[in-house]
């Protein structure tokens, strides 16, 4: 929206929000950018092998026109843009991924009861999937799959930035506590090149890491273990690292995990918490919009660095720094009380 959109129109605009989304989300549940790699094709050519209607499927392709996705090559057959190639499956950024897990069913659905959230302080999920967002991938692999490649797409500029912002090059063994597939992990040991590291996440979440490690050439420098950071968390590790883990939960949930890591933590040791820490003034900034996801899917919640202090002194740390990075999250530092 451009500065001469007057008022109405621009609360319009974010109110309609949802019809781009779902015509984009439509592209990647078709496959689109996959069925176009090859060449300019028609709806005709398509409607077959997406299962869809000729002329609806035409209409589809020609809105995509208006979104710079594909272009017009005649009257009947589109190809893909430089930024319609960014929807094949695959792609970096995991552009596809992204929109089937986060325009997806599951979330769609969970938009529909944002009201309970907001009259309860309950997850919409829990209403709309009968049970908690996390519970419910565990059920779905194909579900939980796009999940973990759409993390590593909505944050994928975040892993160099952490790197690069913070020296790791002190630590012998670097803990990434819920670290997924290894994605975090792997860069910052690739830039620096003396600590080892322990991947720490639950055995259905983890199976994609050996892969990501041995394409980095980081498998023998990283060892996997897996558990529930509810149970508990390796011990011994000169830095543990939270990733978009703390913004995931209930107060009392973090306390938790954040006790976990207080107890295996060395004297020495610290405990980086990664996320978006929000300003406390009126700055633009993602986290906002971030929050009110996590209070509608997971249950958790964005934080400002006074609101990260309160809740660390909880668990019985204390908060050392905030570190900003060149990406929209920051590392909050904290040591042991």
């Amino acid at each position: 929206m451009s500065d001469q959109t007057p008022p109405h129109m621009q609360l319009i605009q974010m109110g309609t929000g949802l019809w781009v989304s779902r015509i984009v989300y439509m592209a990647a549940e078709l496959a689109l950018a996959d069925r176009l790699a090859d060449g300019a094709k028609s709806a005709a050519d398509l409607a077959g092998p997406t299962g869809t209607h000729e002329r609806s499927l035409h209409r589809l392709m020609r809105t995509l026109v208006g979104f710079g996705v594909l272009a017009a090559v005649d009257e009947t057959r589109f190809a893909l843009t430089p930024l319609g190639e960014a929807l094949k499956s695959g792609a970096p950024g995991a552009a596809r991924e992204t929109i089937l897990a986060f325009a997806g069913q599951w979330s769609w659905d969970g938009w529909r009861e944002f009201l309970h959230s907001m009259q309860t302080g309950q997850t919409a999920v829990s209403k709309s999937l009968g049970m908690e967002l996390f519970d419910y991938l565990a059920t779905s692999p194909a579900d939980a799959a796009n999940f973990s490649a759409a993390m590593v797409g909505f944050h994928g500029g975040e892993p160099p930035a952490v790197a690069a912002a913070y020296d790791f090059s002190k630590a012998g063994t670097i803990v990434d506590v819920g670290g997924a597939t290894g994605n975090m992990l792997a860069h910052i040991l690739t830039v620096h090149a003396g600590p080892r590291g322990v991947l720490f996440d639950r055995p259905h979440v983890v199976t994609g890491a050996p892969a990501l490690l041995a394409a980095r050439g980081l498998s023998d420098r990283v060892s996997i273990a897996e558990g529930n950071f509810f149970e508990s968390v390796p011990a011994g590790g000169d830095v543990y690292i939270l990733s978009h883990i703390i913004h995931d939960w209930s107060e009392a949930q973090c306390l938790t995990i954040l006790g976990h890591c207080r107890r295996a933590m060395k004297p020495e040791s610290r405990l980086l918490i990664v996320e978006f820490v929000l300003p406390a003034g009126n700055e633009p900034h993602l986290g906002r919009l971030a929050d009110i996801v996590m209070l509608t899917f997971p249950g958790g919640e964005e934080r400002t660095a006074a609101e990260y202090d309160v809740l660390l002194a909880k668990a019985g740390l204390t908060m050392n720094r905030v570190v900003p990075t060149a990406s929209p999250v920051s590392i909050v530092e904290a040591k042991l009380a």
